[in-house]
C-alpha cells in the first residue's frame, strides 16, 4: 500500500466513526420508543456541539408536544428548528451569549409544574457553553478559572468537577431548579467512562465531587493561588459547609429523574473498526479510554507502528490499529493548535523515515481546540517537507506546522461530539 492510499483509508475510517455517532438516529430511536401522553406540556432545553442535530430530532419525533425550549450551541453548530431556539455562544472559553442561554435555561426548568416534561439534551461542550456561575462570581472569573485550567493539562473529569462548584446549574442543579417536574435527559457523551455526573458537567446527575475535592485538585495543579478571590472564598465556604453541596447521590429530587447515555466513543470505535477490516487491515482497537498528555499517548502509538514493521505485532501489515478518549496539552507555547493536532505532530517526529506509515487523529466534533480544523494527518515523510517539526511542537504550534502541508483535517461541524478517534495504519512496503 502506498503512503496515498494509507492517507485516503484513514479518512474513509474516520468518516466511518462519524458516521456511528450520528446523534439523530440515537435520539429518534429513543424517543420513539417512549410514551409521552401521561405529560402535559413538553420542554426540551440543554447544551452542547450536539445540541442542534439532537434538537431536530427530538422535533421530528416529538412534533406539537413540544410546549416550547431552548438550546445553547457552539457557534457554527446549527439546524433550522421550529419549536425549539437554538442560541448560539463562545466555546471552550464561556462568553456573555453562554449566560444569557444558561439563564433562560435556569428559567425554563423553574417554571415547570408537576405534569410536565424537560427534556434535557446535553453533548460534548455543555460545560462550556452553559456558564451560569453561581452567586458571587462574574463570567469574567469563571472564563479565568476556565484558561487555567485549559492550561494545567486537567483531565475533563477534574475541570468539570470546579466548574460544577462555580456554577448554579451544573453538578444536578438543574433537576433540582426543575422540580417537581419530571426530567429525562439524553446524553450524548464525549468523556472517559461515561459518566453521568461528568457529561456536560452533570446538569441533571447527582453529583459525587465535593468542595474539598475541588480545592485538592486546584491544589494538585499549583493553580489554586491563581483562581480569582471570589472563586478562592466560595471553595473555602464550602469546604467548610457554610454553602450547599451539589445534590448527591440517594437524593430524593433524583425520584422524578432518568439520565441516558445514548451515544459515545466505543459506538465510533467499532464502525471504524469494522471498516477498516472490510478495506482489508488486520485492526486492532487499543482502548475507548486513553487520556493522558498528548505527547506521551502520541510516543505510544508511534512506538507501536515501530514495532509493527519491524515485528508484525501486535498486528501484522497491512494494520489499523484505532484508539479513542479524550488527552490533554499541557500548554507551554504561544502557538495555535489543538490536542488531535499535537498528538499527530508528537508521533510524526517518532515515525519520521518509516514506510508505509500514516497517523491520524480527530475530534468527532469537527473542531479541535480553537481552531477550525478538527485534527491532522501524518505519514513517515512529513519531516521531510518540514524538518522543523520539533520547534513547533515546544511552541504548541502544530496547526502552522500543518496548515502549509496540507496535512489538517477540515470537515467543518459534523453535529456530534464523542471524543477523539485516534488511527495507525501500516501497510505492507513495496
Amino acid at each position: 500500500m502506498t503512503t496515498r492510499l494509507l492517507r485516503n483509508r484513514a479518512r474513509q475510517i474516520f468518516r466511518a466513526a462519524l458516521a456511528a455517532a450520528d446523534p439523530v438516529g440515537a435520539v429518534t430511536g429513543y424517543l420513539r420508543g417512549r410514551d409521552f401522553s401521561q405529560y402535559r406540556n413538553i420542554y426540551v432545553i440543554g447544551g452542547g456541539k450536539a445540541g442542534a442535530t439532537m434538537a431536530q430530532a427530538a422535533e421530528r419525533v416529538l412534533g406539537r408536544r413540544i410546549s416550547g425550549g431552548w438550546i445553547n450551541v457552539k457557534d457554527g453548530h446549527v439546524a433550522r428548528l421550529r419549536r425549539i431556539h437554538l442560541h448560539q455562544c463562545g466555546h471552550p472559553v464561556p462568553d456573555e451569549r453562554g449566560v444569557e442561554g444558561a439563564r433562560r435555561i435556569a428559567e425554563i426548568a423553574a417554571a415547570a409544574q408537576s405534569g410536565d416534561l424537560l427534556l434535557c439534551l446535553i453533548s460534548g461542550g455543555a460545560s462550556a457553553l452553559m456558564p451560569l456561575p453561581a452567586e458571587g462570581i462574574t463570567l469574567a472569573e469563571k472564563q479565568e478559572v476556565t484558561r487555567l485550567l485549559l492550561a494545567c493539562g486537567a483531565t475533563i473529569h477534574e475541570f468539570n468537577a470546579v466548574r460544577k462548584h462555580i456554577s448554579a446549574i451544573k453538578g444536578g442543579q438543574l433537576a433540582r431548579l426543575a422540580a417537581p417536574a419530571a426530567v429525562e435527559s439524553l446524553l450524548l457523551s464525549d468523556v472517559i467512562g461515561d459518566d453521568l455526573d461528568v457529561i456536560g458537567s452533570g446538569p441533571t446527575a447527582p453529583d459525587v465531587s465535593t468542595f474539598a475535592d475541588v480545592r485538592a485538585i486546584l491544589y494538585r495543579y499549583g493553580v489554586e493561588s491563581q483562581m480569582p478571590q471570589s472563586v478562592r472564598d466560595r471553595l473555602d465556604r464550602g469546604a467548610r459547609g457554610e454553602i450547599a453541596e451539589t445534590p448527591k447521590p440517594g437524593n430524593d429530587l433524583f425520584m422524578r429523574v432518568r439520565n441516558t447515555v445514548i451515544g459515545g466513543n466505543r459506538l465510533a470505535l467499532e464502525a471504524a473498526r469494522r471498516k477498516a477490516r472490510e478495506l482489508g487491515f488486520h485492526t486492532l482497537v487499543l482502548a475507548s479510554e486513553i487520556q493522558g498528555e498528548t505527547r506521551d499517548v502520541a510516543r505510544m502509538h508511534a512506538a507501536m507502528a515501530r514495532e509493527i514493521v519491524k515485528s508484525g505485532q501486535p498486528a501484522r501489515p497491512p494494520a489499523c490499529l484505532i484508539s479513542g478518549g479524550e488527552t490533554t496539552v499541557a500548554i507551554r507555547g504561544g502557538g495555535l493548535g489543538g490536542r488531535n493536532q499535537e498528538f499527530v505532530l508528537a508521533a510524526a517526529i517518532e515515525i519520521a523515515g518509516l514506510p508505509a506509515t500514516v497517523i491520524f487523529s480527530a475530534g468527532t466534533d469537527g473542531s479541535d481546540g480553537p481552531t477550525d480544523a478538527a485534527g491532522a494527518i501524518a505519514d513517515g515523510e512529513t519531516l521531510s517537507r518540514n524538518p522543523d517539526a520539533v520547534r513547533f511542537l515546544e511552541a504548541n504550534d502544530s496547526y502552522y506546522y500543518f496548515e502549509p502541508l496540507g496535512d489538517l483535517v477540515k470537515t467543518g461541524p459534523t453535529g456530534t461530539n464523542v471524543m477523539d478517534v485516534r488511527l495507525v495504519l501500516v501497510g505492507k512496503p513495496r
